[in-house]
């Protein structure tokens, strides 16, 4: 038998059985932590665009040749956070982008599609919508204007900016997913136009 380099020395069955069984139980705890702190109900998952029975990808699925989409804030346009995308699916990121907003002000649909979901998840108000093709946006934290089933040209009003998340009333978070996979958003806003202004560094 090879010796592998920097292998720790033989230790006995029920030692190596004992570390097997306490590494598992690490394993289940942290599985079930996780799972607790991102727990959304299957149909608000769905309507939202989450994957359900699989992990999402940290990567960006390719984006071909999308729609230029509406800015659904009014402007002048100021990105208060960009898009950070993971480095591992469950690693720290900022899966969409945060938009200064005022509170009250309405938020309109980026594009044409049917509204997926209106109501709240984890103490906040959501909008989606699904635009077809895999392609899903999300708004919070807004009072709803619309319903689910509701179809929606870009540039409709879907709601009005309220509080709650890290947004508070200050700003919306606007994310997008393909096929369940987050995605920048700025793929489908054209990018950055100059009258939009960036967070300082």
């Amino acid at each position: 038998m090879t010796e592998l380099p920097f292998a720790a020395p033989p230790r006995s069955t029920s030692a190596g059985t004992g570390t097997a069984l306490s590494v598992a139980a690490a394993s289940v705890l942290i599985v079930g932590t996780l799972s607790a702190f991102t727990a959304v109900t299957p149909p608000a998952a769905e309507a939202l665009g989450l994957r359900t029975g699989q992990p999402a990808e940290a990567s960006s699925p390719p984006v071909d040749n999308p729609e230029i989409w509406k800015w659904p804030v009014p402007p002048p346009i100021q990105v208060v956070s960009p898009f950070r995308a993971p480095p591992t699916p469950y690693a720290a990121g900022h899966r969409g982008i945060d938009l200064e907003a005022t509170a009250g002000a309405v938020v309109t649909a980026p594009a044409a599609g049917t509204v997926s979901y209106a109501g709240m998840v984890a103490g906040r108000g959501v909008v989606a919508i699904d635009h077809g093709d895999g392609v899903v946006s999300a708004i919070e934290p807004v009072e709803a204007l619309v319903a689910a089933g509701t179809p929606v040209a870009a540039g409709d009003p879907i709601g009005t900016v309220a509080s709650g998340g890290h947004c508070a009333s200050e700003c919306v978070h606007f994310g997008v997913r393909v096929h369940g996979e987050y995605v920048s958003p700025f793929l489908f806003l054209g990018g950055l136009p100059r009258a939009v202004l960036l967070p300082t560094p």
